[in-house]
Parts: C-alpha cells; sequence; structure tokens
C-alpha cells in the first residue's frame, strides 16, 4: 500500500521534509504557527488548513517512513521448517 513511499529517497524526503517545516525561517516557521492555531482553536479560514497540510504532509511522510524502515528491519523472514 505505501509501496510508492518507499520509492522515494530518504535523503530527498528529509531535506523537503526538514525545509518545509521550517520555511520561512523569519519570523517563525509557518508549520509552528499552524499547530499553535490549531491547539488555541483558531484554525478555521481555508487558507490556513491548506498551509498546515503542505507545511506538515512532508515531515509525516518521513515519519511514517522511518517508521516502516524500522518495522521492515524487526521482521524476522519465515523459517523452512
Amino acid at each position: 500500500m505505501l509501496k510508492w513511499l518507499d520509492r522515494i529517497p530518504l535523503s530527498m524526503l528529509a531535506i523537503v521534509a526538514i525545509f518545509m517545516a521550517l520555511a520561512p525561517f523569519r519570523p517563525e516557521p509557518h508549520l509552528w504557527q499552524k499547530l499553535t492555531m490549531l491547539f488555541a482553536g483558531s484554525l478555521s479560514k481555508p487558507i490556513d488548513i491548506f498551509d498546515l497540510l503542505i507545511h506538515g504532509v512532508p515531515l509525516l511522510l518521513l515519519v511514517i517512513r522511518l517508521l516502516r524502515m524500522g518495522m521492515i528491519k524487526g521482521e524476522v523472514p519465515p523459517s523452512n521448517d
């Protein structure tokens, strides 16, 4: 189901995720600003929700990719008994 995510180079995904999470660098990253608005209950405009998604999805994909890598390494292959 998520094989398409495994085909994205990890280094490229990490660079995009970090850049989008921290952009714009001044005065405050949008992701932090939108998460603050979300927890305060003031995230209601469609543009703000879209902005949260644009800045947050790459980071979410990176976390999912790293979790999948950990699960794949932790799997034990079936024995040939």
